[in-house]
């Protein structure tokens, strides 16, 4: 066995020596004399960790010897369907090489529902989740502590959709009674969402279905082959739809003033989550990713959606660029300004859940295990625009 040996030689110069384990016994380290054999053993054993500490910051402070170059931390985040304007700032960051220079290895995966995301999660496939921050409060009911650390948009920017063939009969959520609703993933929050919409009208749960239909095109054909009369999306599935006449809207949560309006006050939205275990042993990773997706906010702050939507891949601004910028454009004041939660925030999601989620009614739920902006605070004290 190999092992690290730090030396401070004569000239007070610090020096790294990789050595077998043995010859730390004698008396005698890298051609310094040390003390007697008993006493070395000892203070070795009281050192380790704390040369082992020394090692890492040294290292962290870039001050290793030529060629021995620090590798990046390697980091999977799983995005619940990437395409969408409400996860965004994640692509961006990507884009614009804001992992990158923080010294991560980002890969960025895609599922369609963020059910689907939190369970790769869970069963620890991946390090992050970008998803809505109402899973934080659902999985906490069920015994799993997850921790929102950046909050990406400050509403949910989920808009109900109604087919131009359901049109001429629903024209509320008290008209769905008997009617099949899209939703991205069974409990999604879409579902969610969808759930307590209804309840709001006296509509319960059994008397109108829900349907899992994914995103983007999958949840456009859903609706143009009738399979939905209705159903929850985002952009740019939203303005694709209105542009082509299929569908009209019926309930819009893309600004805070429609949020407010349906679901009574604000609904914290996209958000980057990670398991609470895996952020308090990797808290250095947690401020890196912090500050690259604050930057990316912050440059959605300061460019216009034309400047935002050049910065993005082809395939996710489609065939129809116009069509991409103006449904940004109708997304922008979603976005946070700075990643941190919004006041009163989480206490809305909580009396949403509570509404109608059996997990999470009649449980305690604890707000302040759900969330911390204790790494966007550093962020924004650090973080340049771009």
């Amino acid at each position: 066995m190999e092992v690290y040996v730090v030396v401070l030689t004569h000239s007070g110069v610090l020096r790294f020596r990789i050595l077998p384990f043995a010859e730390l016994w004698t008396g005698t380290v890298a051609g310094q004399k040390t003390m007697n054999q008993s006493l070395h053993r000892i203070l070795l054993l009281l050192l380790k960790p704390l040369l082992s500490a020394l090692l890492a910051v040294v290292a962290m402070a870039g001050l290793l010897m030529p060629g021995q170059a620090v590798a990046a931390s390697k980091i999977a985040i799983m995005v619940g369907g990437s395409t969408k304007l409400i996860y965004l700032p994640a692509k961006l960051a990507e884009q614009l090489g804001y992992f990158r220079q923080e010294g991560l290895e980002v890969e960025l995966q895609n599922q369609l529902a963020g059910v689907d995301a939190e369970n790769e999660l869970l069963a620890g496939a991946v390090q992050a989740v970008v998803g809505f921050y109402d899973h934080t409060i659902d999985l906490q009911s069920r015994g799993k502590d997850i921790t929102s650390i950046v909050l990406l948009a400050q509403v949910p920017g989920e808009v109900v959709l109604v087919s131009r063939h359901a049109a001429g009969w629903i024209k509320s959520m008290k008209d769905i009674k008997g009617r099949t609703m899209g939703v991205t993933g069974l409990g999604s929050s879409t579902n969610f969402l969808t759930q307590y919409l209804a309840s709001r009208q006296g509509i319960a749960p059994n008397q109108y279905s829900l349907m899992p239909v994914g995103a983007d095109n999958t949840f456009i054909a859903a609706m143009k082959q009738g399979r939905i009369d209705a159903g929850m999306t985002t952009e740019p599935t939203v303005s694709q739809m209105l542009k082509s006449g299929e569908a009209s809207i019926l309930v819009d949560m893309r600004t805070a003033e429609g949020t407010r309006k349906a679901l009574g006050g604000l609904y914290p939205g996209a958000s980057l989550y990670v398991q609470t275990n895996w952020l308090h042993t990797h808290r250095e990773d947690a401020s890196r990713l912090a500050r690259a997706l604050v930057r990316a906010l912050k440059f959605i702050q300061t460019h216009s959606a034309a400047e935002i939507a050049a910065q993005m891949p082809s395939d996710y601004v489609g065939s129809n660029k116009a069509l991409y910028v103006q449904a940004l454009q109708n997304s922008l004041s979603m976005y946070s300004p700075d990643g941190r939660m919004a006041a009163g925030g989480p206490e809305t999601v909580l009396s949403v859940l509570t509404g109608f989620n059996p997990n999470v009614k009649g449980k305690h739920i604890d707000l302040s295990r759900t969330f911390t902006n204790e790494f966007v605070n550093l962020a924004n004290q650090s973080s340049p625009s771009r």
